[in-house]
């Protein structure tokens, strides 16, 4: 889910008063996503032993060089602050979180023991890292399990494939499922066919899912993983295949949540590699009826139990006002979680730790949240805003991680227009690690959503997620995949946003309800 604003840009100028710092992290090689006409004077760095020295400001910016700054906006000493906030991250340590999560740990699917290891796993490590309180809150949900899970062509080219249960799935019985497979290019094609169309056969929605920086195919694409089992369902179907969410060529079938309409038959629902996708697609289309069978074994088995783990930076003075960063505990049960969310985990808590071993605390509570069970319907995310309802109002900003272990290119804000220049000012701090202000898009995490939709302004430091998805749900998602470099930058992205945001003259005011962008 995607969170989207569509404020105007800000009409009072906005005030710059930090020069640009020396910082061990090179910029971003590209100014795509400012203006054009600030292409030609966007920050760029000379690298000289892993030094890098901002010559230049966005051409934006340099009108309002000689503006004071409100009493709204930041003062000097305390971007200063910032700035010495974001050079003092301790490289490698983000990476290090993930290496201890995936090792010790590893896959952690919502319900299952290894979910209960990576609660006191994360309880053990706010503690360690000096996080002035660590506690944890009760989340329940529908329990599911994957089973067995097993594909093949039976005819007229027999042959294995690779396939994996969608979250949330039924199983095909005790014995397996075996029918004629009925190939769709997209979920509407599936949509438009005929009622009974597909009476005692298999549904195959062969979408494919293109690749964007940020993730913006995923929308389009999933809703065949989501909806594709209960719209195969009223044409007559016995089960369903997708090609999986995902823009890899490897053959490792990718998972994720589906969910079942109302008063819609169940049918069982898996995801085919991507190559897997290819090869049945080519049978297809040789023009003889092809049969496959489908073994699958996923069941609910009743309720749930997991835990948001949270991590408090007590503020010096007003510490009832929080702002919120995090990433989500859980993960699939394919992989380790590393990418998803094991990064967000690790670089929301070595942020944490950099504000804490910072000279100046901020006004204002950073609250670190290991999520739980978001991969199976934000369960931890809506839990926590229904326990925490009275308290919304305290909930200044928040922010979150879950998009991968990609570089940062860009802040967002969903603040009203007369809050955007502490961004602006925020972005100044965040120059030298390449990350520009963008007043316009953007959107909010999916845990600190349902925070949102109550009025909570929100702030996004948007990821390059190029290669997101080539992993994303799959076996593939390992430490492996993971540049500790880019944690890096993160981790001090973060942080600044983190400590500017509790540090900051009054909190950001509320937002009108978002757009749900699709």
């Amino acid at each position: 889910m995607h969170l989207r604003r569509t404020d105007s840009l800000p009409r009072r100028p906005l005030p710059l008063v930090l020069p640009p710092r020396r910082c061990s992290f090179q910029p971003a090689q590209c100014c795509s996503g400012i203006p054009k006409s600030a292409c030609s004077t966007h920050t760029r760095a000379d690298t000289d032993q892993g030094i890098s020295t901002v010559r230049s400001i966005p051409a934006f910016l340099l009108a309002i060089l000689s503006v004071s700054v409100s009493a709204a906006d930041y003062r000097s000493e305390q971007l200063v602050q910032a700035a010495q906030l974001r050079d003092s991250v301790v490289p490698g340590a983000a990476h290090a979180i993930v290496e201890s999560l995936t090792t010790e740990v590893g896959p952690r699917m919502a319900g299952t023991e290894a979910d209960m290891r990576a609660v006191n796993w994360a309880r053990a490590k706010f503690a360690a890292l000096g996080f002035d309180e660590v506690r944890i809150e009760p989340v329940k949900f529908p329990l599911w399990t994957r089973g067995r899970e097993h594909a093949e062509v039976i005819a007229p080219y027999p042959q294995p494939l690779r396939i994996t249960a969608l979250g949330g799935s039924i199983g095909t019985g005790e014995q397996p499922l075996q029918a004629e497979v009925v190939m769709f290019d997209t979920l509407a094609d599936l949509q438009a066919a005929a009622d009974g169309s597909l009476s005692g056969k298999i549904a195959f929605i062969n979408g494919r899912m293109e690749r964007f920086r940020d993730g913006r195919g995923y929308g389009p694409a999933v809703a065949q993983r989501g909806n594709g089992a209960s719209e195969a369902a009223k044409k007559g179907a016995l089960a369903v295949v997708i090609r999986s969410v995902g823009t890899d060529l490897d053959r490792f079938p990718h998972t994720g949540q589906m969910r079942y309409a109302e008063g819609v038959t169940r049918i069982p629902a898996a995801a085919l590699s991507v190559p897997d996708a290819n090869l049945l697609q080519h049978m297809i289309q040789r023009g003889q009826p092809v049969t496959l069978a489908l073994d699958i074994g996923a069941e609910l088995r009743g309720e749930g139990l997991s835990y948001n783990v949270i991590g408090d930076i007590r503020g010096r003075s007003k510490p009832e006002e929080v702002v919120v960063i995090g990433g989500h505990l859980d993960s699939w049960d394919l992989g380790t979680g590393a990418i998803d969310d094991g990064a967000g985990v690790g670089i929301t808590m070595a942020a944490g730790a950099a504000i804490l071993a910072h000279a100046q605390r901020p006004l204002r509570t950073v609250r670190v949240i290991a999520w739980a069970n978001e991969e199976q319907g934000l369960h931890g995310a809506n839990t926590y805003a229904a326990a925490h309802a009275k308290e919304i109002t305290q909930h200044i900003l928040g922010a979150e991680s879950d998009f991968g272990a990609g570089r940062v290119y860009a802040l967002r804000a969903g603040v009203s227009t007369e809050y955007q220049s502490r961004f602006a000012q925020i972005a100044e701090v965040l120059a030298p690690l390449g990350i520009p202000y963008e007043p316009t898009g953007g959107g909010a995490g999916p845990d600190v959503g349902p925070l949102v939709v109550r009025g909570m302004p929100w702030a996004q430091l948007a990821q390059d997620g190029t290669d997101y998805f080539d992993t994303h749900h799959t076996a593939n998602d390992v430490l492996e995949r993971i540049d500790s470099a880019a944690l890096d930058q993160q981790v001090a992205a973060y942080a600044v946003l983190a400590w500017m945001a509790a540090d900051a003259p009054s909190d950001f005011g509320r937002v009108p309800p978002p757009v749900v962008a699709k």
